[in-house]
């Protein structure tokens, strides 16, 4: 064991590893991982709240949210992946791109879309019927009083849903010719008992990633979120 850390160690200190320019350095890689994490989680967000909210807002699809989210936790990260990879190369698609955009948009729309439904859930009807009776119309009061009210819980499945990314990009390596961090697990095995270093420093990498990424959407919450509102009591959401 200790072996394999001191394949690790030697393999991470090597010059070219923290390069920026360097296509296989670490800084680039985890701008790689990010970047696909990131675009997955806009896609799913653009094509998963507007419904939600509407839904919510309409207090309907109560059944439809329930089944995303039961959806949501049968879903096989890597079979996803192969899957779409096959249905890329059947059609013809790029298959180093499609496949692992498909599978993380796939992956993000259950916490997102059930986060969004909950969370607009939680808004005081009350004070809904308050704004209606002041001449508020519909659309403005899903943006300018739900949706605010909603963010906690909206953040929430986000943050859920990008952790979920950032480990998925790393498994979607495989199919994908960047793969971000990910790359040095696939090369790694790839290599044997070789290349144990490069995995263990490859996952090492990963884990890091994913706690930044974690303080860093608890950060984003906290500035986010309309002041006064308590993150405590409003974020508990049906998160997949």
């Amino acid at each position: 064991m200790s072996d394999i850390f001191a394949q690790a160690w030697a393999w991470l200190g090597q010059p070219n590893r923290w390069s920026w320019t360097d296509p296989a350095g670490i800084p680039y890689r985890t701008l790689e991982h990010l970047g696909f994490s990131a675009l997955g989680l806009l896609v799913a967000g653009a094509l998963t709240i507007p419904p939600a909210l509407w839904l919510a807002h309409h207090r309907r699809g109560a059944f439809l949210a329930s089944s995303v989210v039961n959806i949501g936790r049968a879903i096989p990260s890597f079979g996803l992946i192969i899957l779409c990879w096959y249905l890329a190369s059947r059609w013809g698609l790029n298959t180093s791109f499609w496949p692992l955009l498909v599978a993380l948009v796939a992956l993000a729309l259950p916490p997102l879309f059930t986060n969004t439904y909950a969370g607009v859930l939680t808004v005081d009807a009350a004070a809904v019927d308050a704004a209606r009776g002041t001449g508020h119309t519909e659309t403005q009061i899903m943006l300018r009083m739900e949706l605010p009210l909603a963010s906690p819980v909206i953040l929430a499945g986000a943050r859920v849903a990008f952790l979920q990314l950032v480990a998925t990009v790393a498994i979607g390596a495989i199919v994908n010719d960047g793969g971000g961090l990910g790359r040095y697990i696939v090369d790694g095995f790839a290599q044997g008992v070789a290349g144990y270093g490069e995995i263990l420093a490859g996952g090492i990498a990963v884990i890091v990633l994913a706690l930044l990424c974690e303080g860093l959407f608890s950060l984003i919450t906290r500035l986010a979120v309309p002041k006064g509102l308590a993150l405590g009591t409003t974020a508990r959401p049906q998160v997949a």
